[in-house]
Order: C-alpha cells, then structure tokens, then sequence
C-alpha cells in the first residue's frame, strides 16, 4: 500500500491538507525530529507530513536535522517523498512562480551531515549511486497534473542548493549559472541524497520566487520577496500535490 512523505519548505511548513490527524514527535538514530510528524490522509491515501523548518521556521536551512526527518519517513513506512521548495531562478525562462520539476542536483553545502554511513562495517562498503537522484515516475506524475492544472512548470532543471541562510553575491549566482544550475536553493541537499540512500523514490516541486542576484534590471532577491511569492503560489502548490496524492 502506498504511503506518501510531503516535506513541506518555506512557506509550506503546516498546511492545513490532511484530515484525520496526528502528530508526534520521533526519535530516530539521529535524534529527535525537529518538528512532529503529522501523519492523515489526502483522499483515500495514507499520507506523513514533515515541516523542514520546524512549525514556525525556526530551524535555519544548515541545522535542519535531515537524517532524522529522513529516518523517521522510512520507519513511518512512507514509500515515496514529494519534497517543496522555494528556489531562486538562475534562467529568464524560469519566471517567478513558475514551478520546476528538476532531474538534477548540484551539492555546494559544507557544513551538514549527509550521510547515514559515518563508517562502514567490514564487508558492508556503502557507495549510493546518485545519477540520477530524483525519481522518473513521481517526475512523470507531477508533469501530468501539472498540465491538466493548466500550471505553468518546466519539465527538469538543475537545482544548486547553497548552505545559506544568506543569499548569493552576484559573482556567485554568475558563476551558479555558468556550472549549468537552473534553479538555487537552499534544502534539496542533502536530503535528496539521504532519500536515495534509504532507498525512498524522490521529487521535487520547486517554486520559482526570484531571479537570485545575477540579472542586474531586477531587485536582488530578499526574503520578504521569496515568502509573498510563493504565498501567492502556495495555493498552486497544494492543488498539485493533493491531485498527485490522489492519482
């Protein structure tokens, strides 16, 4: 039976989409869940939802403890995960609310764990392939509802996720883009990572909120900027995930 793990980002972190609640908190190998795991439905679907940020978003993109939300998905017995994010666009095509289903991950993060083999027992060498890190048919059935939604979405795209909490200089979003980075945020790695080392099918639904710093006739981007566009957008958001869920 399927059971799906929404990880909701920023603006996300507590939607009010699943009925027949609960919530607790779990302990894990890597220490309690930032934040209780709501478990209900969407439909007829057994569904866990997992607030990245914590409730209120106090956790900052580098302390969020992914290996425990992680952990805690796979022993919810959840087999597949549909993470949000805001994300910065580093292309012109890729306009502020658009979404993004990327097919890629560029890691620029230095300071978070991101892994769950620190050692390896002997005989048991740990090396997960990665890629091709986010899941084809989750990708496949986000682009199908997408378009019956009539949402406006670019089929893949690189995203570069950065340690954060502070945005890019315009040197470095340049130097994103010349990598060959679509979109930047700051939480697809390393949770992308652990999910393919657990074993658990991934996608993204990634929401374009600005065009980070590297085009000079807009505004570099601010946080007031990311939240009041994807609020805007959220709503697109959860029409997409409840009509995935429900497919």
């Amino acid at each position: 039976m399927m059971k799906i793990a929404i990880i909701g980002g920023t603006g996300f972190e507590n939607p009010d989409i699943l009925h027949h609640q609960a919530a607790v908190f779990m302990e894990t190998p890597f220490g309690k869940t930032d934040a209780p795991i709501k478990t209900g439905k969407i439909g007829q679907t057994d569904v866990c939802l997992v607030s990245r940020h914590g409730l209120n978003h106090e956790i900052t993109p580098t302390h969020v403890n992914n290996r425990a939300n992680l952990w805690a998905i796979r022993e919810s017995g959840c087999t597949c995960i549909i993470a949000t994010t805001a994300c910065g666009s580093l292309r012109k095509e890729i306009a502020p609310g658009d979404l993004v289903f990327p097919d890629q991950f560029i890691d620029f993060t230095r300071f978070r764990a991101n892994t769950f083999f620190d050692r390896f027992e002997p005989g048991n060498l740990q090396h997960t392939p990665m890629a091709d890190p986010f899941d084809r048919e989750l990708r496949e059935k986000l682009m199908v509802n997408a378009g019956r939604l009539g949402l406006p979405f670019h089929p893949r795209g690189t995203v570069i996720t950065i340690e954060g909490p502070r945005f890019s200089t315009r040197a470095e979003s340049r130097m994103f883009r010349s990598w060959g980075a679509d979109v930047i945020n700051m939480s697809t790695a390393p949770e992308c990572m652990l999910a393919n080392e657990l074993g658990i099918p991934y996608a993204a639904v990634a929401v374009s909120t600005d065009y980070d710093s590297w085009m000079e006739e807009e505004h570099p981007v601010t946080w007031e900027a990311v939240l009041e566009v994807f609020h805007r957008n959220v709503h697109q958001v959860v029409s997409l995930i409840t009509a995935v869920v429900s497919s």
